[in-house]
């Protein structure tokens, strides 16, 4: 059976540890010269882009490679996507050629559409709803920091937009079972049945109108920019609206002691946080970028079976 990273209810508790471990692993024999493993060798992965971006596709063109892969970089408006071919064609034909397809594109049916008829493992490089492999870094990154202690335990805060990011930490949570506080604006709220599912699974999920209330005694507080990728018609007002959920100082007092500082990158220093909290001893925002390439490389691992 094929399998997908589309959403985070695509795997389970132990699967996600297992990830977990393996980035770890990958990336201290990454940092001790020894990255060039053979699973992918002689096989190709589509990277396929329809949004523009820094961190995932660099990370995943590399993390391919060091696993002995070649990627395939294509924008779909330059294939046969934009020019109405069903993808039920596609996947097929894809699926003849690709070990695995990694796609950053609009909409996520497109990803669901791929996953049905296709037979090679779909990969979420984020959608207008989703963004599961951001948010697996970035609880890879809690977990490495936490040691011995579980992610069940733990509280996050979310303060900001109830954007894509939002969405999969609530999903995360749900599969999980950490807390998490969310601050958002009223009218920017994360999508309402993704929420009221994860509310039925995890009474720990919270949403308010207060940062300093979300804040309270968390182990990390996370933020992403006011206007995302597509919004940018909106930024005067989001501005406007968002102007009380900036990531200051104050802010980061109310965590728990030790709490860390995530952002997912690029970030609008003076907007959703101060540059002081950016640049703080309690940001890990440059280890969540460079935990993308680890953790991708232990996914890649994951869906993609090795050929004997």
């Amino acid at each position: 059976m094929t399998t997908h990273f589309i959403t985070f209810r695509d795997l389970t508790v132990s699967q996600y540890y297992h990830i977990f471990e393996r980035a770890s692993f990958l990336k201290k024999e990454r940092r001790s010269g020894q990255y060039r493993l053979d699973h992918l060798k002689g096989r190709a992965v589509g990277v396929f882009f329809n949004k523009h971006s820094t961190r995932t596709r660099v990370s995943f063109e590399c993390a391919i490679n060091e696993l002995g892969g070649q990627p395939i970089i294509m924008n779909l408006n330059d294939s046969q996507f934009s020019r109405g071919e069903p993808l039920s064609h596609s996947a097929r034909v894809l699926s003849g050629y690709l070990a695995a397809l990694v796609i950053r594109t609009y909409e996520e049916s497109q990803l669901t559409e791929l996953a049905k008829w296709g037979s090679i493992p779909v990969i979420n490089a984020l959608t207008d709803d989703r963004h599961p492999c951001q948010v697996l870094t970035d609880i890879f990154t809690l977990y490495e920091r936490l040691g011995s202690k579980k992610l069940s335990d733990q509280l996050i805060c979310w303060i900001g937009d109830g954007n894509n990011m939002a969405n999969t930490w609530v999903e995360a949570a749900a599969v999980l079972g950490f807390g998490l506080n969310l601050a958002c604006p009223e009218g920017y709220e994360p999508k309402a049945e993704i929420l009221k599912r994860a509310y039925q699974e995890n009474p720990k999920i919270k949403l308010t109108r207060s940062p300093l209330e979300a804040a309270e005694g968390a182990t990390a507080v996370n933020t992403d920019v006011f206007t995302s990728m597509g919004q940018e018609s909106e930024k005067e007002k989001r501005l406007k609206d968002f102007k009380d959920f900036q990531v200051d100082s104050n802010v980061m007092a109310k965590a728990a002691p030790g709490a860390i500082f995530m952002h997912c990158l690029p970030a609008h220093p003076g907007e959703e946080a101060t540059n002081e909290v950016i640049e703080s001893e309690a940001s890990v925002v440059f280890e969540e970028a460079e935990n993308r390439l680890h953790v991708q490389k232990a996914l890649l691992e994951f869906i993609i079976p090795k050929l004997i």
